[in-house]
């Protein structure tokens, strides 16, 4: 810390305060960023997590969908992002022999065949097209608002191909607007899962969770596409902090915030450093990269409802790709989204559990292999003896299921995944598996608690908090960059607490900079 005062203090260094602080900084500003960890990159880190294993592992996020191009070129972010050439395949079992579906990224012959040997009949990848035709079109024309202040709802669909689309997703349960367009059981699935990432919902529900859950994981850059951040996501966040630093902001880590004192015209920043030391610092404005609850906590005001993130992320590394009872190629079935017991059934037996209580007996999730798209994470040896890394992301696996017994319900939660992802293997997953220095499997397992406990997420909630439409829903927000607090001085910029965010988009720090300046 070189002042006594800044123009903006950063609390979060995450990649929306990273973003927030580029732009700032970029602007003349004078920026303080204050980062509790010892790296900045908050959930977008790569980590070598087993001893002796030389692979970097995306920690906790892993795919990139919503960055904008627009920050990418305005920050000059070096970065390189890879696109997977299979979407998805579902392994299933049909007629008691098992199979699975192949969504291509560019879908083409072999995701027709993989339908109609799935379903029988040509009628539903003619429904999967068009609905995501649909979405398609939706994506084109909502994507490019994500970076212009908040139209009024009623002036949005007026931009839109397919306003009917809008509606039906804000208006209807997600189910039924799926079920417009897909009548397979497992197709329907493959769809909903989209609203339920790292969101605990019920998709016949008309409460809009699943529905902007699902809007944020389609509309990415106008394209939906998620792709694979070269060099693991550390890469992401190590190249906005690169961005920021050259733009002048300083970037303090170890840095705890324990209290923030508003003014008038300044904002007072309280911390404590790496040897406990109080600091105090004076700031003009905040920005807030962290959740709405804790910002209610370091200003001294009632903390709303406590968030509760819905997610069991497992790292694994593995000696090999395990081989599948389908007979699928097991480095196509897992390039891209593999999906596992999340047939539309499943999803809402699940969710019937986990409401009541529960652990589900089935879990849904998914997986996907970073190293076939980006083998870079290997180390040398790693990449020449054949060793390939799987993420693992369950869904309807509440905060809540996990309070009781935390280190036994994860480690049910993980035995369960495991015996469901063995029943479509021709081998047992753990013997896959690579060995760490110490001789044990390459297997990490966090639940929504650990996550708490890593990075202050309150609840483990990946998004801080239910995401909102990203459009104006009171005529004082239109205009605006959906970023106000009940403090002038202090802005948001996490996905909870800003009108539009989401997964590792930087929308939340592009929007709090922005209002900054405009302000000016």
């Amino acid at each position: 810390m070189t002042r006594s005062r800044y123009d903006v203090a950063v609390v979060g260094g995450g990649h929306n305060g990273l973003v927030a602080a580029a732009y700032l900084a970029r602007a003349g500003r004078s920026v303080l960023v204050l980062e509790r960890l010892a790296q900045v990159g908050g959930a977008a880190i790569s980590r070598q997590v087993f001893d002796g294993v030389d692979v970097r592992l995306s920690a906790y996020s892993y795919l990139v969908s919503l960055l904008p191009d627009r920050i990418v070129d305005d920050l000059g972010l070096e970065i390189r992002l890879a696109d997977r050439t299979v979407a998805s395949y579902t392994a299933a079992a049909r007629g008691g022999r098992p199979t699975g579906l192949l969504v291509e990224r560019d879908e083409g012959p072999a995701t027709a065949t993989s339908f109609q040997q799935l379903t029988g009949s040509d009628e539903e990848y003619a429904g999967w097209q068009r609905f995501y035709g649909r979405l398609a079109t939706l994506a084109e024309d909502l994507a490019p608002t994500l970076t212009e202040p908040l139209l009024p709802a009623g002036e949005l669909p007026g931009r839109l191909r397919d306003p009917r689309l809008w509606h039906d997703l804000r208006e209807r349960p997600l189910a039924d607007v799926v079920a417009d367009h897909l009548a397979d059981d497992l197709v329907k699935g493959v769809a909903l899962t989209d609203g339920l990432i790292g969101t605990f919902a019920d998709v016949h529900a008309d409460d809009g969770l699943a529905g902007r859950c699902f809007l944020y994981h389609l509309i990415g850059n106008g394209t939906g596409r998620w792709r694979v951040p070269v060099g693991g996501m550390g890469a992401i966040s190590g190249a906005m902090a690169a961005a920021a630093r050259r733009a002048g902001a300083e970037l303090l880590t170890r840095a705890t915030v324990t209290a923030l004192e508003t003014a008038d015209d300044a904002v007072t920043v309280h911390w404590t450093d790496d040897d406990g030391q109080a600091v105090a610092v004076e700031a003009g404005h905040v920005v807030f990269g962290a959740a709405p609850s804790m910002l209610a906590e370091l200003t001294g005001a009632v903390p709303g409802p406590r968030p509760s993130g819905s997610q069991l992320k497992i790292n694994m590394v593995l000696s090999r790709l395990p081989r599948l009872r389908s007979g699928a190629d097991a480095a196509t079935a897992f390039a891209g989204t593999f999906h596992v017991d999340e047939a539309a059934g499943q999803l809402d037996a699940a969710f019937a559990q986990a409401a009541a209580g529960r652990l589900p007996d089935v879990i849904p999730f998914e997986v996907y292999c970073h190293s076939l798209s980006d083998p870079s994470i290997l180390g040398p040896v790693e990449r020449a003896t054949g060793h390939h890394t799987l993420t693992l992301f369950g869904l309807h696996t509440p905060a809540e299921l996990f309070r009781e017994d935390p280190v036994g319900t994860r480690r049910e939660a993980v035995r369960r995944v495991v015996a469901q992802l063995d029943a479509h293997l021709e081998e047992p997953l753990l013997d896959c598996l690579a060995l760490d220095a110490a001789g044990e499997p390459c297997l990490q397992a966090a639940s929504p608690l650990d996550v708490e406990e890593s990075l202050a997420m309150p609840g483990g909630h990946i998004f801080h908090g239910d995401l909102s439409w990203p459009v104006a829903t009171a005529p004082e927000e239109a205009g605006t960059w959906g970023v106000a607090t009940a403090h002038p001085r202090i802005v948001a910029a996490s996905s909870g607490g800003t009108v539009r965010g989401g997964a590792v988009s930087g929308l939340g720090g592009y929007a709090a900079a922005r209002h900054l300046l405009d302000a000016r």
